[in-house]
This record gives C-alpha cells, structure tokens and sequence, in this order.
C-alpha cells in the first residue's frame, strides 16, 4: 500500500461484520456503515466467479481459494477513504490477520454468532445467495472465536437488528 493510502484511510474506522453464511452481516453492515456515514462494501462482491460456482455447487473454499479474495477484500478497505464497513465471513484468525495487514487501519471486528439451528433456518428462507445451506456446518467447523487482541465484539443475532446495529456502533466509537 502507498504512504499516500495510507494516510487517507488510517484515520478513519474499517469495520468487518463477520460471521458464518446467514448470520447478518450484509443487513447489519449495511446500517452501521449508514449510522457511522461511512462506504458499506459486501465482501461477496469481490469474490471471482470461479468461488461463487464453486460455493454455489455446495463445495466449500479452501484457504487457496480465499487467500486471493482476501486480498481483495483488504485492497479495498485500503482504498476507501473515510469510515467503512465491509461485510466478510473472516472465519479464522489467520483471514482477519490478513485483512488487518494489507488494508493499512485497524480494524473493528463485529461477529455476529447464532445457533446452527438458526443459522440454518435463515439460509433456508433466502431465495437470492449463492451459498447452499448444505455449506453451513463446513463454515461453522473453520469458525475461529475472536480473541481478545482481536479489538472486536460478539454479538447475538437473536437481537433485533437495530439493537445489533446500535451495538456495533458503539463498539466502533
């Protein structure tokens, strides 16, 4: 990254709203980034398409897979000026550890944790994600917890969706 990015972007929040397929994170990213007035980027934008046919097809990533979109991922919280929200699973410490290390800021992590059984329930009703809930239980087995050095917050979706907001907006603050 340029020092010229670097000085735009480090000043301001970058906050990822992580979490298993079906836990939030495009909805409550999406209003935070409007409560902190900051970009909102959903991070299954920037997948290739070779990932999406291969989730689609109820084979999950591997870390070969990901490491590319991760990148992408990282490159554009980089990129962005100002505050930013990105919507991305970041399963596991070593995903976020990348995306802390190429977008230049610190990162605010929001993990929005259900029950499989809930989880489940909600990938079940959308009817335009490319993920299959067959996908679910392979997320759930590479889900790394936060730890505490991570500067994040868990959060349970059982809440209502503006609580969860209001919450994330706090841990931003």
């Amino acid at each position: 990254m340029s020092a010229e990015r670097a000085g735009t972007a480090a000043g301001f929040p970058a906050v990822v709203v992580m979490g298993v397929s079906g836990c939030g994170k495009s909805t409550i990213g999406e209003r935070l980034a409007g409560v902190i007035i900051g970009a909102f980027i959903d991070a299954d934008d920037l997948h290739p398409a070779a990932n999406i046919a291969k989730m689609a097809s109820g084979v999950p990533l591997t870390d070969e897979d990901r490491w590319p979109w991760l990148d992408r991922v990282a490159n554009a919280l980089a990129e962005t000026n100002g505050p930013v929200v990105v919507a991305c699973s970041a399963l596991r410490r070593a995903y976020r550890d990348r995306l802390r290390a190429g977008a230049g800021r610190p990162l605010v992590l929001v993990h929005l944790d259900g029950s499989r059984e809930l989880l489940a329930e909600r990938m079940g009703a959308r009817a335009d994600h490319f993920m299959p809930s067959a996908l679910l239980g392979s997320q759930l087995a590479t889900l790394e917890p936060l730890e505490a050095d991570e500067g994040g917050i868990v959060l349970d979706v059982r809440l209502p969706v503006a609580e969860l907001v209001a919450r994330a907006a706090a841990a931003v603050a």
